[in-house]
């Protein structure tokens, strides 16, 4: 048994997270000492390092209940994890497309600005049209 210090180290989940996933129910309660310090087992540590994976891959927190709750179904189907990562992996390639839509309007615009002593600048009077125009993102092509 270790402490949450020596889960947070052993794991690279600080110890603050590990409360809040605690308290979350993705890690279950921990064992407590008579003075309430919270303690730690091996299993601790291999569901914080599923969680510090699925976090680092972006997955929300419900997303990785349930994929915990698939990992820890021996009868699980893995049509079911797959069709939960695919679906993740959709989101992704969106988010992806559309920052490279604003990396294309912010190139674009950095391109015509001349970047001098003069007040005219194409980057203030194209954030200054706001609206929910995309400027310069499909034009930039």
């Amino acid at each position: 048994m270790m402490t949450i210090g020596d889960a947070a180290r052993h794991s690279g989940v600080s110890a603050r997270m590990i409360r809040h996933y605690e308290k979350l129910g993705l890690l279950p309660k921990a064992t407590r000492s008579g003075s309430g310090y919270r303690f730690f087992g091996e299993s601790d540590l291999r569901t914080l390092d599923f969680i510090r994976r699925a976090r680092d891959l972006g997955f929300a927190v419900e997303d990785i209940a349930r994929l915990m709750n698939l990992w820890q179904n021996r009868r699980r189907r893995s049509a079911d994890v797959k069709r939960l990562v695919q679906r993740h992996l959709r989101r992704l390639e969106e988010k992806s497309d559309e920052i490279e839509d604003m990396r294309r309007a912010l190139r674009h615009l950095v391109t015509h600005c001349h970047g001098n002593e003069r007040p005219d600048c194409p980057i203030i009077e194209d954030l200054s049209r706001g609206g929910g125009r995309k400027t310069g993102a499909r034009s930039a092509g």
